[in-house]
């Protein structure tokens, strides 16, 4: 994970299958790095961002698509 990376003019996005709900991934793409958050934090003081590599979230979203059953320990 990245930190000190600034998030302030971030464009955050969610899936159009997300129906405009609160409980979704977000993402942001900034720089050479992609942010992560819920969408029902959005708002939130502390709320967490997970910041990682565009290599990683594209290696990530490769193998859901390719519907790797195993992605979370």
């Amino acid at each position: 994970m990245m930190t000190n990376v600034d998030l302030s003019n971030a464009q955050w996005a969610k899936s159009d299958l997300s129906s405009g709900g609160d409980n979704c991934l977000e993402v942001a793409f900034v720089g050479d790095v992609v942010a992560l958050r819920d969408s029902k934090d959005v708002g939130k003081e502390g709320a967490s961002v997970l910041v990682i590599s565009r290599e990683d979230y594209a290696l990530y979203t490769q193998s859901v698509q390719a519907g790797q059953a195993n992605l979370l320990p």
